[in-house]
């Protein structure tokens, strides 16, 4: 998880643990307000395709509705089988700076699709930018699963990220999905559709 920097002039004022404190809450402040302007845009951005059916830039037709999102609610399996759900879960994570789990479930997807000879590049990509113990987008896996990852990075099959994906899911499932259904992002999107679809 990246750590927070503060200019040397700044550290004489968060002299006491009051001043920590202080300096904390500024920052959680500035990380939910991020979090609700990148969720407000996001919303904006899915009501209209939702209330008119409006191609999106990708060609294809949004139809995001309550049913769906409530079906959201029932696992973290339907969760993430829906594109949909993963951007809203994805943007929570990123209020939770942990959004390399997901980032590194959604690359492991896609590495189960790849081509046998372009196996080696993406495995390698994958263990530098997730795995490896200096990666940027760690993923919090253990000593041994991150040895033993590396081990099958290092000749790889459609397989090689099987056991790390698991154990990140499971991270995921027991631990950032159940205050996602609890989050103001998931209760304000399922009461924005709600209302749109009693009018």
């Amino acid at each position: 998880m990246p750590g927070f920097f503060f200019p040397h002039n700044n550290m004489t004022e968060l002299n006491g643990k009051d001043d920590c404190k202080l300096g904390e809450s500024k920052i959680h402040k500035k990380k939910q307000k991020a979090f609700g302007a990148d969720l407000k845009n996001y919303l904006k951005s899915m009501v209209p395709h939702i209330e008119s059916g409006i191609k999106t830039s990708s060609s294809r037709n949004v139809m995001l509705s309550a049913e769906e999102v409530i079906q959201w609610s029932q696992s973290l399996e339907k969760l993430l089988a829906s594109q949909s759900g993963q951007s809203v879960f994805r943007e929570f994570l990123k209020s939770e700076f942990s959004e390399e789990n997901i980032e590194f479930w959604l690359a492991c997807e896609d590495y189960k699709k790849t081509k046998s000879d372009h196996l080696h590049g993406k495995a390698e990509r994958i263990y530098e930018e997730f795995v490896q113990s200096d990666a940027i987008k760690q993923i919090n896996i253990d000593y041994q699963m991150r040895e033993a990852t590396a081990k099958r990075a290092q000749d790889p099959t459609h397989t090689s990220f099987d056991e790390a994906q698991k154990m990140v899911y499971i991270l995921m499932e027991r631990d950032s999905y159940p205050r996602f259904l609890k989050s103001r992002a998931y209760l304000n999107l399922l009461n924005q559709l709600q209302t749109s679809a009693s009018r």
